[in-house]
């Protein structure tokens, strides 16, 4: 059975983390090959390029620009790596916030998706409070972050948490340990 996790969730929530920690036991436990298609490790580099040349800062991922022009496609790419991963018989482990296609349930519908037949989907919300993912985020020191921290105010208003009976389709797991 071919199957495709996505770990969800805001910046600085460890979905990375945990993917990367789970990747090895999934294909243990499995016996299934898995790829790890992470948002940022896929399109880090050229979307560096394309910001730095559209606005002068290869850092901004979280800009009006970025968000209009670059982040649906980025996420196409993504679920198209993901889909050609899972034609030829290798599970996938997606990473990226992807927080608009969770709250419009995208994610849980094998149709939009369009995943082979018999794909096993499952959808991780990673979470913690703001103020610690906030805090992480301040840690880890990540260029990509600059515009985000620089205005928070804006970011923030993005943010959303489901909830669990709105959003059935979704593994709830609190990092904040």
């Amino acid at each position: 059975m071919k199957r495709l996790i996505f770990f969800c969730g805001h910046a600085g929530t460890g979905k990375t983390t945990i993917a990367k920690r789970l990747i090895g036991p999934l294909m243990q436990r499995t016996r299934q090959p898995f790829c790890l298609l992470d948002k940022d490790t896929l399109y880090g580099t050229y979307s560096a390029a394309v910001m730095g040349v559209l606005t002068g800062d290869p850092n901004d991922r979280d800009s009006p620009l970025y968000l209009q022009h670059l982040r649906d496609p980025e996420y196409r790419g993504l679920l198209d790596v993901a889909r050609e991963n899972l034609a030829l018989g290798v599970s996938a482990v997606v990473v990226g916030p992807l927080s608009r296609e969770v709250r419009a349930h995208q994610l849980a519908d094998a149709a939009w998706l369009r995943v082979p037949e018999g794909t096993q989907v499952r959808i991780v919300w990673v979470h913690l409070e703001e103020h610690e993912a906030r805090r992480r985020i301040e840690r880890r020191g990540n260029p990509n972050d600059a515009y985000k921290l620089a205005h928070w105010g804006e970011y923030r208003k993005r943010l959303f948490m489901p909830a669990a009976a709105e959003y059935p389709e979704l593994l709830m797991f609190d990092n904040t340990a």
